[in-house]
C-alpha cells in the first residue's frame, strides 16, 4: 500500500532529538527519509551508541549518507539533492547554517517550493536566539518544572524530555501544513519552532490560568490542580489512578465507594468545597482504598464508569493487553541486532496504516545508492570517498 507522504523526499539533517522526532513522523508515513551525517562521526551526538535504543528507535524508516558539508564538493552534492527535495530539516544552532552557507535563503533560491523547517533551543533569533538548547534548560524556562512535583519539594524535570518531543511534533505538523500550503501556492516556506515556544505550548491551560486569571499554578503532585478528586490513591497491593470529575462521575464515584453521604457533605458537595478540603478528602479515600487490591477497583470503577487505571512500571506497560492490541511495540529486523521492536505510531489511518519498514541505518549505508540517484557517476562517486567529501 502507497503510503501517504511516499511522494515526499525529506532531507535530514538532524542530530540529537527534537529534529530527528520532527523527520520520524515524515518517514513512518512514507516519506524517502536521506539522513545526512559527518563521515566518520555519525551525527556528533549518539554515533558512540548507534545500536543503542535511543538511537534505533529515531532513525528507523531512513536511508542514510555522510556528507562534509565543510567541503565544497560536499556542499556541492547537498545543494544538488536540495534541489529536488520536498522538505529539509535542521536543528542546528541557528548561526550554523548560515556559516555552511544551506540556510533558508539559499536553498529557496535553486528550490522556490522547499519546506525548509528549523529547529532551535530559543528561536532563531531576539535575546537568546544564539544560544545552545537543551530539554531541561527548556523545561525550566518554559515553566514545566515549576508545577511538576510535590509541593514545597522544589523544581523537578518530567520523566521524558518534553520540549525536545513536543519541538519535534510541531515542527512536524507545521512541515506538514506548509506543504498543504504548497498545494495551493506552489511555493514552499521556513517553519521554526524552539524547544522553548513548544515547552510553553505544551503548557496549555497551566499558562493560560496566569494568562487570564494572573494565577500563577503551584505544585500540586499526582493531584490533578483544578478536577477534584483526582490523584494517586494506595490500594491493598500497589496504588491507582482515579479520576472523578464532574457531577455525573463524582455521583458514580462515591457509590463505589460506598459513600454517598459525600453527595452532601458541605466539605465536599462541591468542586470548590472539594478544592478547600482535598487534603481531607483524600485521607478518607485513601483509607477506603486500602482495603482492596488495585484490581478489584479498577474492576468496579470501570464497571461504573468512573475513571481510573493502574501505575505501571515500563515493563508493565507493554505487557498491558490494550497496549498489545495498538501495537504500541513495532516488530522490525536488524541485521546487527536481529528481530527487535521499537515503539509504535501513536497515530493510525483507516486507509494507510503507518509501518516500520526498515531498522536504522548504518553509517552512510546508502552512499552510493542516493547519490546515483543524483546523477553521479560510479567514478565520480570513487572521487568523492577519497577525496573526504562523504
Amino acid at each position: 500500500m502507497r503510503l501517504p507522504l511516499a511522494h515526499i523526499r525529506v532531507l535530514d539533517l538532524t542530530r540529537v532529538r527534537a529534529g530527528p522526532t520532527c523527520v520520524r513522523q515524515l518517514a513512518d508515513w512514507g516519506a524517502d527519509v536521506i539522513k545526512i551525517e559527518q563521515p566518520g562521526q555519525g551525527d556528533g551526538q549518539m554515533g558512540d551508541a548507534r545500536l543503542g535504543p535511543d538511537f534505533q528507535n529515531l532513525h528507523r524508516n531512513k536511508r542514510a549518507i555522510t556528507l562534509n558539508l565543510k567541503s565544497p564538493a560536499g556542499k556541492e552534492v547537498f545543494m544538488r539533492l536540495a534541489k529536488d527535495a520536498d522538505v529539509v530539516v535542521e536543528n542546528y544552532r541557528p548561526d550554523v547554517k548560515h556559516r555552511l552557507g544551506i540556510e533558508y535563503e539559499s536553498i529557496k533560491a535553486i528550490n522556490p517550493g522547499v519546506v525548509y523547517a528549523s529547529i532551535s533551543g530559543f528561536g532563531q533569533d531576539g535575546p537568546y536566539g544564539k544560544l545552545p538548547g537543551f530539554d531541561q534548560v527548556a523545561q525550566g524556562m518554559g515553566g514545566l518544572m515549576s508545577i511538576t512535583g510535590l509541593p514545597g519539594q522544589g523544581p523537578v524535570r518530567a520523566g521524558v524530555p518534553v520540549a525536545d518531543l513536543s519541538a519535534g511534533l510541531y515542527a512536524a505538523i507545521g512541515v506538514m501544513t506548509a506543504l498543504l500550503a504548497r498545494n495551493e501556492t506552489g511555493e514552499g516556506q521556513w517553519v521554526q519552532t524552539s524547544l522553548l515556544q513548544a515547552q510553553i505550548a505544551m503548557l496549555d491551560f497551566q499558562a493560560e490560568r496566569w494568562l487570564l486569571s494572573k494565577e500563577v499554578p503551584p505544585q500540586s503532585g499526582n493531584n490533578h490542580p483544578t478536577g477534584i478528586p483526582t490523584g494517586v490513591f494506595r490500594t491493598k497491593d500497589g496504588h491507582i489512578n482515579i479520576a472523578a470529575t464532574g457531577t455525573a462521575i463524582y455521583q458514580r464515584f462515591c457509590e463505589v465507594m460506598g459513600r454517598e453521604d459525600w453527595l452532601t457533605d458541605e466539605r465536599f458537595n462541591t468542586p470548590p468545597r472539594r478544592s478547600k478540603h482535598r487534603d481531607e478528602m483524600n485521607g478518607q479515600i485513601e483509607a477506603i482504598t486500602a482495603t482492596k487490591t488495585s484490581c478489584e477497583w479498577i474492576e468496579a470503577f470501570n464497571e461504573a464508569g468512573v475513571p481510573a487505571g493502574y501505575i505501571y512500571s515500563i515493563d508493565e506497560v507493554f505487557e498491558d493487553p490494550q497496549v498489545k492490541h495498538l501495537g504500541m511495540a513495532a516488530p522490525v529486523t536488524h541485521p546487527e541486532l536481529g528481530d527487535i521492536e521499537l515503539v509504535g505510531q501513536a497515530v493510525s489511518l483507516s486507509g494507510a496504516p503507518s509501518d516500520i519498514r526498515s531498522p536504522t541505518p548504518a553509517l552512510g549505508q546508502h552512499n552510493d545508492e542516493v547519490l546515483a540517484e543524483a546523477g553521479y557517476s560510479a567514478e565520480e562517486i570513487h572521487e568523492l570517498r577519497t577525496g573526504g567529501a562523504i
